[in-house]
């Protein structure tokens, strides 16, 4: 994996997004880097948050960066792939963000990991905007009633900062533009009633610009920057 590669791909990103003139943070997304020296020299070229997929790997990577000596706070970790309950113990002490929360029980789930930490824990709430059966995310007829809900049990360790929401892949970027459209009026709508709630990421590495169009202030980049062909350990949840 050739770092100047990935460093001049991530400065031509950067350089495309500041001409939407507002915002916009980039999570660098590593689920398929098993080069720890790339990830660490991430933080060389100005990358501050990065996202993993899979808890197991999340920790694998964090540890063994820690053991290494490499001051791991200088990224803000994202976890964004589906969470599952019995992981949520491996990416609370860990996480400045949880990406794709799904239900109200993942939720007092984390809730209850965080208060072991005296932690705040951010989340956004996953909102699925597409039928596909392999998509996970509350659906938009239920998100408000799902808002509702947190509102009143009041979870202390807990602060809903946003949506994310995943489009369908499209060899052609545009298509996904109806889904992104979607996404932004429910996030506007929410932002009425919650407090805080101030990021919509959405965008990845093949519709990022049309979700940025749409209102995104959060995109989610690996390949783009990696390559296709980059490797993994093949841990799973």
């Amino acid at each position: 994996m050739n770092f100047e590669e990935i460093k001049d791909r991530f400065f031509k990103l950067r350089n495309e997004i500041e001409q939407f003139g507002r915002d916009i943070r980039i999570v660098v997304v590593t689920k398929y880097v098993s080069d720890l020296d790339v990830i660490s020299k991430l933080s060389e070229i100005g990358v501050v948050d990065i996202g993993e997929n899979y808890a197991q790997e999340m920790e694998y990577k964090y540890k063994e960066l820690k053991n290494k000596n490499f001051p791991v706070d200088k990224y803000k970790w994202h976890f964004i792939g589906h969470l599952q309950k019995n992981k949520v113990k491996k990416v609370v002490p860990i996480s400045c963000l949880i990406q794709s929360v799904d239900s109200v029980e993942l939720l007092e789930k984390i809730n209850l990991e965080a208060q072991k930490f005296n932690k705040v824990q951010n989340c956004l709430l996953e909102l699925k905007v597409s039928d596909e059966p392999t998509k996970f995310g509350i659906e938009e007829e239920k998100i408000h009633q799902v808002v509702e809900k947190i509102i009143l049990l009041g979870l202390s360790n807990i602060s809903i900062c946003g949506l994310m929401t995943m489009a369908p892949y499209f060899e052609n970027p545009e298509d996904t533009r109806h889904y992104f459209k979607k996404a932004y009026k429910v996030f506007c709508d929410l932002r009425k009633k919650v407090k805080n709630f101030d990021i919509l990421s959405m965008g990845m590495s093949n519709d990022y610009i049309v979700a940025l169009e749409e209102g995104a202030n959060m995109i989610r980049v690996g390949s783009l920057l990696f390559g296709q062909n980059s490797s993994s350990r093949k841990l799973r949840d």
